[in-house]
């Protein structure tokens, strides 16, 4: 089959779906894998180092679309690939459906087989092609909260760890999954004092257990975020559930509790935010200010670090890529003997059969692989 990976035209994104590793791989198997033009430069990949691995490299984006069986993204589709897509075509990218309307009537009715890296799910109920870039925005939101409580950038003027004799910053945390523990565990390491807020009980005991003693778990519900929210220098919404919209957890009415300079860095953005008053901002404009409180809302965070995002993602995704390319001939078929993969498709020639995103839509959806 025919496997193009597409240059991501996102804003400031600079990851790529497909590493030279995974050309040759795939051109080993007996597939053609086509790479548009400089898809790789901003993650350090050359056109050269795929033309070496076996690829062929192709100019436009009508072309890496219009040749392709299936094809390879990071990022959502966009509206000027929308027409790109077509009935039958595999597109295997983060998709995000719930958070966006629009997209979701397109990718739906455009008849491809749209297959989130975020939707697939193990036996386990983890989410495998999820996790690394999940551990990847959890880190950098302490980063970019850090930078963001400076005075100059509009926050409180609070250094994260204090200094001897000066309280440190407390880090609020909703969440403590994936994105949660990594938070957690680097504003630990710069001495910060760390609250997680989770629901679930199990989780809150692993997290006791392992966490450092700066940071204490304690139980999520709207009674304990708002005594939080007053005393909180920087939150963290890191709140997910699989597919779904995120749930606003914070309220647009809280805004008037929290400490002017505060910092919000919503890493629940791409799956709509778990803050109401978050909207979807850009490397190039991160963010903006509510009721004095700082938000910090870019909807494709690991794409700022694209050398080790890429190769965290594609370690991650690329045997699937190459399941998908080795069974794309009998996709419903290998859909329904593989689990990950039935979890893992949206949208199926002009169905939309993820019931999570249906829900979040009020949507009927199509059973074929419940």
């Amino acid at each position: 089959m025919i496997v193009s990976v597409a240059k991501e035209i996102k804003e400031n994104e600079y990851r790529v779906a497909l590493l030279p590793f995974g050309v040759y791989e795939l051109a080993k198997a007996g597939h053609v894998v086509l790479v548009q033009k400089d898809a790789g430069i901003g993650a350090g990949v050359t056109n050269e180092e795929y033309l070496e691995a076996g690829a062929k490299i192709v100019e436009s984006p009508a072309e890496i679309f219009g040749k392709a069986d299936m094809v390879l993204k990071v990022k959502e589709p966009l509206p000027p690939e929308y027409p790109l897509l077509r009935k039958g075509q595999i597109l295997f990218t983060y998709l995000h459906l719930a958070a966006d309307k629009a997209l979701t009537a397109q990718v739906r009715d455009s008849g491809c087989r749209a297959i989130a890296y975020e939707t697939l799910q193990d036996a386990q109920g983890r989410l495998p092609l999820l996790t690394p870039m999940s551990e990847v925005a959890g880190r950098m939101s302490i980063q970019e909260g850090a930078k963001y409580l400076e005075k100059s950038q509009g926050g409180r003027g609070v250094l994260l760890g204090g200094v001897p004799g000066v309280a440190p910053a407390k880090v609020l945390i909703l969440g403590g999954g994936i994105v949660g523990t990594g938070a957690a565990r680097v504003a630990a390491g710069f001495g910060a004092d760390v609250v997680i807020l989770d629901s679930n009980i199990d989780r809150l005991r692993y997290l006791a257990d392992v966490m450092p003693a700066n940071v204490n778990v304690i139980y999520s519900n709207r009674h304990e975020i708002l005594r939080q929210l007053p005393t909180a220098d920087l939150v963290i919404g890191a709140v997910l559930i699989p597919g779904a919209k995120a749930p606003a957890l914070v309220r647009k009415e809280d805004m008037s509790i929290m400490q002017k300079g505060a910092v919000i860095v919503d890493v629940a953005i791409d799956q709509g935010g778990c803050c109401e008053t978050s909207r979807v901002t850009t490397h190039s404009n991160p963010t903006y200010l509510v009721d004095d409180v700082v938000h910090y809302c870019v909807g494709n965070m690991p794409g700022a670090v694209s050398r080790t995002s890429t190769s965290a993602l594609c370690n991650a995704t690329f045997p699937w890529v190459l399941q998908l390319a080795n069974n794309a001939k009998n996709l419903e078929d290998y859909a329904r003997r593989t689990p990950p993969i039935a979890a893992a498709i949206n949208t199926f020639d002009g169905e939309l059969t993820c019931r999570a995103v249906a829900d979040s839509f009020g949507w009927n959806h199509s059973e074929r692989f419940e």
